[in-house]
């Protein structure tokens, strides 16, 4: 199935607007059930109900509140929530370029294909300079009532945007607790570099999967056919405290399949 372009607008380079379609770069598979009546096996309704009363709150009498301090709400209403909306727009402003490595992966939110949408002369003039460059752009732009700041980067001969979070979700490491712990000897730093070069690969996503879904999916298809499915419980590992018994047990067992692989 071919995709479909959920957006269309203009990435817009101070007097050049190169028009592109939005395409999701993922897809959420999570699973989801729906809530049954347990006699009748049909769909159950939920309403707002009064906590002290115990009686439904009609729709027209439900309005939404930002709690300010314990119980104290300032009252919002439709038109004073599109008060607030930003301004329509098709541009998907760059406001500056960066070097690629200058945004750690913490800052990037959710993945979008940017495809050309017309003349794709300039779109592929702007995916070679950014390669060639190694730089990714800043942009600002609003999408569905709902204003974002994202980074434009070049990857395999197409641009990808990416949305950023904002600045008061992200966590720093300056934030973190330092370890407080004894240094690694000499003798754990090199059985870890020991272990990390015999664990050197290929990253092939295929191989990581959700298997929380995996295992309930097959569930549930066995069940719908009439048999009653038997899944094997997943079983904890256990490590060792010290590091360099990890490390040894994880470097012998690393050289016993090599051996079997032989």
């Amino acid at each position: 199935m071919a995709a479909r372009a959920i957006w269309k607008g203009n990435l817009k380079l101070g007097t050049t607007k190169v028009p592109v379609k939005l395409y999701s770069a993922v897809e959420d598979r999570t699973v989801r059930f729906h809530v049954l009546d347990d006699r009748a096996k049909k769909r159950v309704k939920q309403h707002m109900i009064d906590p002290d009363s115990g009686e439904e709150v009609p729709k027209e009498e439900i309005q939404k509140g930002y709690e300010i301090e314990p119980g104290k709400y300032v009252i919002l209403t439709q038109e004073d929530l599109e008060k607030v909306q930003p301004p329509p727009s098709r541009d998907i402003e760059i406001v500056e370029f960066v070097p690629q490595a200058k945004i750690s992966q913490q800052w990037y939110e959710r993945p979008y294909y940017a495809g050309p949408d017309g003349d794709e002369k300039e779109y592929f003039a702007l995916v070679e300079a950014l390669q060639n460059k190694e730089s990714e752009g800043i942009a600002h732009w609003v999408m569905r009532n709902k204003y974002y700041a994202g980074a434009l980067r070049a990857v395999d001969d197409y641009l990808y945007l990416f949305t950023l979070r904002d600045a008061k979700e992200v966590i720093l490491s300056d934030d973190l607790t330092k370890p407080s712990g004894a240094a690694p000897t000499q003798k754990e730093l090199a059985m870890a570099t020991q272990l990390v070069s015999m664990l050197e690969g290929e990253f092939d996503p295929k191989e990581y999967k959700d298997e929380y879904r995996e295992r309930v999916t097959e569930f549930i298809e066995k069940k719908a056919k009439g048999r009653a499915p038997k899944l094997r419980a997943v079983k904890a590992k256990r490590q060792t405290a010290a590091l360099d018994n990890v490390l040894a047990k994880s470097i012998e067992a690393l050289r016993k399949k090599e051996k079997r692989a032989a």
